[in-house]
């Protein structure tokens, strides 16, 4: 590993010197264990801790095979899969590899007693499978987390609808906690330039998940003008749309938490800001009952920060705890596009002011490769820009883990793998100079 760091570091090293490096046997992964599956049984979700289930060890390189790529990863982040990957909510990770193994020879090995995490990277092309043409050992590449098959007619118009979707990293083994990950060559994109390793690793899957809930044609389609209202908006997803939001022309109104994070909102640019503990707000009476009162207090707030108007667009991701306030509030004809479920999966709403009112509820789940491709181009171009507060070495994933978990985070925290230290692999010091506040604007709050 330190021959490929060093050719890494070394500014004159060439593609010819990336493919003549010897690779290792193994590799530092961050791991659960299929023995460990049952560890957490009876507690409650919040009691169940990711420092106890996660492990950084030496795993075996994994084989390569036609049309994958085995890249070094300088830089990963945690998402909230790594969460449900460490706790092992709402099931266990290896029935998930389980069944891809019995997909084919070549999948077999990810059906492993241990499971590598991790669905972002930002790192290095070592090898590539037969195949592969688009990339070459040295290129310095940002990956998507969408493995598909693309066998069934099915996937071809939108990737998402592949019978044989997959998440890498946590529906597929070897993901991008670690010094080294195997991927599908088409998950790969180009770093942008102008971004630390860090950095570039932050926004794969919150950004693309957010582009095509709030942007594309598959999500909600948002249109300038648009009064958009953005759960958790200073948050992994929420940061992302709120950004989407400001740069096309719509109008967002942010739901926070805290003063903190209410003024990370305002440093975006967003003007419409509630927060929903200084306020009050509480939609659940009890275990069993919510509280209509409360949908129509907050339905008025908005409003009042509208100009009198309903909102167009409900980003919604937090679930069960939310998701009936976000079908009342939503105006006539609009549209609640909903992807997670971090407050619970079972959504309870009344229907009445669905149907009656025409509205829609649209699913949507993480990006097909276009809708990844584009939206990795907008960090690239300095449009949108990474949401990352602070950064973990890979020996404490757990911790970072467990502060995703306990909600004690802003925006995306990021994990160094092979990069020695924060701030390296920037490329376009000039570019970065243009966007330095926006790119620092997480940092440290």
């Amino acid at each position: 590993m330190n021959q490929i760091l060093d050719a890494i570091l070394a500014p004159e090293s060439t593609r010819e010197d990336f493919a003549a490096l010897p690779l290792p046997d193994s590799y530092r992964a961050v791991t659960v264990h299929k023995d460990e599956a049952d560890m957490f049984d009876g507690l409650p979700t919040k009691e169940k801790d990711p420092r106890k289930s996660l492990h950084v060890e030496e795993v075996p390189v994994p084989e390569l095979g036609p049309g994958e790529a085995l890249v070094a990863v300088m830089a990963s982040s945690v998402n909230y899969n790594s969460v449900w990957t460490s706790i092992f909510e709402p099931m266990s990770t290896f029935g998930f590899l389980e069944r891809y193994g019995k997909l084919s020879p070549l999948t077999k090995r990810h059906d492993l007693p241990y499971h590598v995490i991790g669905s972002d990277l930002a790192g290095v092309v070592l090898r590539t499978g037969p195949g592969v043409n688009s990339w070459k050992p040295g290129d310095e590449v940002v990956a998507h987390c969408l493995s598909v098959e693309l066998e069934s007619a099915d996937g071809h118009n939108d990737t998402m609808l592949d019978p044989e979707q997959r998440i890498w990293g946590f529906e597929t083994n070897f993901g991008g906690l670690a010094e080294i990950a195997l991927v599908k060559s088409n998950q790969l994109m180009p770093k942008p330039d102008h971004l630390s390793w860090e950095e570039a690793a932050a926004p794969g899957l919150v950004n693309s998940t957010a582009y095509r809930q709030l942007v594309s044609r598959n999500g909600a389609g948002m249109k300038q003008g648009d009064n958009v209202l953005i759960w958790g908006a200073s948050g992994g997803l929420g940061s992302y749309a709120t950004q989407f939001a400001l740069a096309g022309g719509a109008n967002p109104i942010c739901v926070v938490s805290s003063d903190q994070k209410a003024e990370i909102c305002r440093k975006m640019g967003a003007e419409a800001i509630i927060d929903r503990n200084a306020e009050g707000y509480k939609f659940w009476k009890d275990e069993h009952s919510q509280d209509p009162r409360e949908w129509k207090r907050f339905g008025k707030r908005i409003r009042e920060l509208t100009g009198g108007e309903d909102v167009d667009i409900v980003f919604e991701h937090p679930g069960r705890e939310t998701f009936g306030a976000s079908v009342y509030v939503t105006r006539k004809g609009g549209t609640i596009v909903t992807c997670a479920s971090t407050s619970g999966y079972t959504h309870e709403y009344d229907n009445r002011y669905l149907w009656m009112s025409l509205k829609r509820i649209v699913g949507s789940h993480f990006a097909n490769y276009r809708e990844a491709w584009e939206a990795n181009r907008l960090i690239a171009k300095g449009k949108i820009h990474p949401t990352l507060s602070k950064t973990y070495s890979l020996e404490e994933t757990g911790q970072a883990a467990y502060d995703v978990h306990r909600n004690l985070h802003q925006g995306k925290v990021g994990v160094l793998a092979l990069a020695p230290e924060e701030g390296m692999g920037v490329r376009d010091a000039e570019m970065r100079a243009k966007h330095i506040d926006a790119i620092n604007r997480f940092r440290n709050v």
